[in-house]
């Protein structure tokens, strides 16, 4: 199994269900994509990577994203691709050189276009998937780019189970380990089937993709991420959303995940 077949178990699971839902405090956007709508964004994702720029097994993809409903599709996508993910949301850019292609948030261009980078693309993490906004730079516009592209994909080759799937700090794990881990800590950390999980992004970005995105799609949850969250509104936030758990975040009445009960 890899991260490809989590989603797949849970597009057949609940196709229509809220599956992410994303929240950015500082601009008070909301976005919610039902497992349909984020295999939609990962199925055109991963045809613009395999189809422009040969990501395939083998394939290493730097991705400098923040957690974010984009990332998440970003993820997936190189993982459909049977290619691997270089993590470096904690903003490590000298590792990058390694990579075939670079995904970067619109901020951290201007350094990275200093480097000799393979292919670089932008994301301008809009809330709704924009495109770059006063920008005039070489890297290519994710938004632009993947809207040419197919809603349906088809890897040039299965991704293989023991090929490199993520190299995050000193961490290594294959497609069917990431896969592996995602479950096994689902159940460490007690996620149920059915689960609302409200995350925070600065926890998940500590945490790393395997707990934030692969746990719960491992376990049959959703997700609700939040970007500068304001500790004043999340109660509320969390009763909207009928958010049953949450991961590093205390709600009074809401099982925190991983803590004894």
């Amino acid at each position: 199994m890899t991260p490809a077949d989590l989603l797949a178990a849970a597009l057949r699971r609940d196709p229509a269900a809220p599956l992410v839902t994303y929240y950015d405090d500082a601009t008070g956007g909301r976005v919610e994509l039902s497992a349909t709508t984020l295999a939609n964004w990962v199925a055109k994702t991963a045809n613009l990577l395999q189809d422009e720029f040969d990501v395939t097994a083998g394939s290493t993809v730097a991705v400098a994203l923040p957690v974010h409903w984009q990332t998440a599709a970003v993820l997936l996508a190189v993982w459909s691709c049977g290619a691997g993910v270089l993590d470096t949301a904690a903003e490590d850019d000298d590792r990058l050189a390694g990579a075939d292609v670079v995904l970067a948030d619109q901020d951290r261009l201007p350094p990275l276009e200093e480097q000799d980078l393979p292919e670089l693309l932008g994301l301008s993490l809009h809330p709704l998937g924009a495109g770059m906004a006063g920008y005039a730079g070489p890297a290519r516009d994710f938004a632009l780019e993947v809207r040419a592209h197919g809603d349906v994909f088809t890897p040039w080759q299965p991704p293989d189970p023991a090929a490199p799937g993520l190299l995050l700090g000193g961490l290594e794990l294959t497609l069917g380990g990431l896969a592996d881990a995602a479950g096994e800590l689902a159940g460490r950390l007690g996620i149920a089937a059915g689960d609302r999980v409200l995350v925070d992004e600065l926890v998940a970005t500590e945490a790393g993709p395997v707990a934030w995105l692969l746990a719960p799609l491992a376990a049959g949850a959703s997700l609700v991420l939040v970007r500068s969250a304001d500790p004043a509104t999340l109660p509320a936030r969390a009763a909207a959303e009928r958010v049953t758990a949450t991961l590093g975040r205390t709600i009074d009445g809401i099982r925190e995940l991983g803590r004894p009960a």
